[in-house]
């Protein structure tokens, strides 16, 4: 069982890397802030991505999510306020990098992260974990501790057998640890319209995955690039942007899933109720 409310935490993962999941992770989270709800992120990435892109100078950190991950500190006291409305991370190191090889030789290994945020689940609207992009130990439990998953993916053909991978990843972490953990969305990203091949993969991907495939599209846009460089998420960079009007679509569309499956699941209720 997950340990949080329902859908509140959130993992943005694919093993294939450069694929934009530390720019989802800023910019969907600086989206929900904005419009005032209470999110964390977790930096689950040992390259310290979010952490850079949300202005956190990596030498200031007292605490990491490695520190929480191995005991040394409690979540709360890892937790960083970030300059954006709304927004808190747990930062990381490079020292994350070396908890994948830690956790096999702890107990509950796969269970760790889920372990150390529950607490958090009733303080925040919203916890993304940004995820490395690999699939080990860290993934895992990025994963066990998750109630869903958006999966970033570049309109290029090997995109399609990472993919396949990912949900296979999937599916054995809801048969063995979380049997709640659903697919939140398939995301394209640095999409240019222009390319046939971002057309036919985008055909491709809704055509096995219809239900799970957003609409919206995260284009290529010089401004989502800039931004990290500055420690800003693109609504506060650019705000007019192309861009930043997407992430704020996406923002939109995930809200609009998520009130339309609850209404699903209380019609589900109720008529069961009757039954």
């Amino acid at each position: 069982m997950a340990c949080n409310k329902m859908g509140s935490v959130i993992a943005v993962s694919n093993q294939k890397g450069g694929v934009g999941k530390s720019t989802t992770v800023v910019n969907l989270a600086s989206v929900f802030g904005a419009k005032g709800s209470k999110v964390l992120i977790i930096d689950f990435d040992p390259q310290g991505n979010t952490t850079t892109s949300l202005g956190i100078a990596k030498k200031s950190i007292r605490n990491t999510i490695y520190d929480v991950l191995l005991g040394d500190c409690l979540l709360q006291e890892a937790v960083v306020a970030s300059a954006f409305r709304g927004v808190s991370v747990v930062p990381t190191t490079q020292d994350l990098a070396s908890a994948s090889v830690e956790l096999l030789s702890m107990q509950n290994r796969a269970m760790r992260l889920r372990s150390c945020i529950a607490d958090a689940a009733d303080f925040y609207d919203y916890i993304f974990i940004d995820c490395p992009p690999t699939l080990d130990m860290l993934t895992i439990n990025a994963l066990v501790a998750a109630n869903s998953v958006i999966i970033p993916i570049q309109c290029e053909f090997l995109s399609l057998e990472g993919l396949v991978e990912l949900h296979q990843t999937i599916n054995r972490v809801k048969e063995t640890w979380n049997s709640e953990l659903e697919v939140e969305g398939i995301l394209f990203t640095m999409c240019v319209s222009r390319y046939k091949l971002t057309e036919q993969i985008i055909k491709e991907v809704r055509k096995h995955f219809p239900n799970e495939t957003f609409n919206t599209v995260i284009p290529r846009n010089v401004a989502v690039s800039e931004a990290p460089s500055f420690g800003e998420p693109v609504i506060y960079y650019e705000k007019k942007s192309k861009g930043a009007k997407a992430y704020e679509e996406l923002a939109k569309e995930i809200t609009k899933r998520r009130k339309k499956k609850a209404k699903e699941n209380v019609s589900r209720e109720t008529f069961g109720g009757k039954e």
